[in-house]
């Protein structure tokens, strides 16, 4: 599957080179027959938007290349380096075209376009616009951040040559300089669109969440396999699109056999990786029966610690009268910074049921929702 992934988006990138490379041989040789210097110098500058897409194909490959002793996860996350590198040429792209904006504010110059060069400039536009919009869905689609960052990139420089034919129009219909307030504004859009391209990669190489549909339909999931009592500490860590390892534990009757919880586990340890690509290590918390001993102390100490409005979950528990020690997890909600002072007087309150035991309150941050 991530072969075929891989091989889609060069494939696209290549069509995004080939469709650069032939735009540029127009308008060179529009340039050359016409003697414009101009629109030769603009042939050159499409060879070079043609960069965004080898930046893409060399991504691409090198996230392809197998775990080796010093990345044991793969090479995954090469890709969203590579979208990194994009998103700062289309920020680089809507700086620059900022200054030349402001620049024309100043000192607006009048347009001096011949029927050659608006075909030419026509075309572009239709090229562009046609190329990002099918790059940029195959991004979409194929969720490839450095995709998407070049197709937005084609689209921005449709943008960009529609608005200067735009403000040329009303430059020779009303002797109105736009040109560089419609410039600016547009490269203000850009300059904002470039940031955002940046802010997806660099959130995902600094560990951002995961979908809440993902989360959903794995918490449905193992929860719904037979012998399973809760699904808690869901931690998924991205080392690239199609690469993903987590954890996350589960509940279970305290009456099951550790061959039976070994199945288990590994039954959920399949699925997740058969239905999401996720190596998942399964950790287990026994939860007492009605026979256990400590069936009646855990229905109190879970009903203690839920009364509190500000924990969203209660689980772990663990009861050992030869080590003296009573032990449980909590979630609290995002909003609670003061850990310590949230596991004093919850210890003081579970304390006051079994005054003779070591009570230990675990904080438990969600990681996943």
């Amino acid at each position: 599957m991530q072969e075929n992934r891989n091989s889609q988006i060069i494939r696209t990138s290549w069509v995004g080179i080939g469709t650069n490379v032939l735009l540029a041989t127009f308008k060179a040789g529009v340039g050359l027959i016409a003697n414009s210097v101009a629109i030769v110098m603009d042939a050159i500058n499409n060879l070079s938007d043609a960069l965004s897409s080898v930046i893409t194909i060399v991504g691409t490959k090198l996230s392809a290349r197998p775990a080796d002793r010093k990345h044991p996860y793969g090479h995954g996350r090469v890709e969203y380096f590579s979208a990194i590198i994009i998103a700062l040429i289309v920020l680089g792209a809507g700086v620059t075209s900022l200054v030349e904006s402001v620049k024309k504010i100043f000192h607006p110059t009048e347009p001096d376009y011949t029927a050659v060069t608006l075909v030419v400039i026509i075309v572009a536009i239709a090229v562009k616009l046609l190329l990002g919009s099918y790059v940029k869905k195959r991004g979409e689609r194929l969720k490839s951040d450095a995709l998407i960052a070049s197709g937005s990139d084609a689209l921005f420089d449709a943008v960009i040559t529609l608005s200067t034919l735009v403000s040329a129009g009303i430059m020779l219909l009303w002797n109105v300089s736009i040109d560089g307030y419609l410039g600016a504004l547009i490269s203000l859009v850009i300059i904002k669109a470039g940031a955002e391209m940046l802010a997806s990669p660099i959130n995902e190489l600094l560990g951002a969440n995961v979908s809440p549909e993902l989360v959903h339909n794995i918490k449905h999931d193992v929860g719904s396999v037979e012998g399973v009592h809760g699904v808690y500490d869901l931690i998924l860590h991205n080392y690239g699109p199609s690469v993903m390892i987590g954890s996350l534990h589960v509940g279970v009757d305290d009456t099951m056999t550790a061959y039976e919880i070994h199945g288990l586990t590994r039954h959920i340890s399949l699925m997740m990786y058969q239905r999401y690509g996720i190596i998942m290590t399964v950790g287990v918390y026994s939860i007492a029966t009605a026979t256990s001993p400590y069936a009646e102390l855990q229905r109190k100490v879970v009903q203690v610690l839920s009364s509190h409005k500000e924990i969203v979950q209660v689980h772990g528990f663990y009861c050992s009268e030869k080590e003296n020690l009573l032990s449980v997890d909590v979630v609290p909600e995002i909003t609670v910074q003061d850990d310590a002072g949230l596991i004093s007087t919850l210890t003081a309150e579970v304390q006051a049921l079994v005054p003779d035991m070591n009570v230990v309150i675990v904080v438990d941050h969600n990681y996943s929702e």
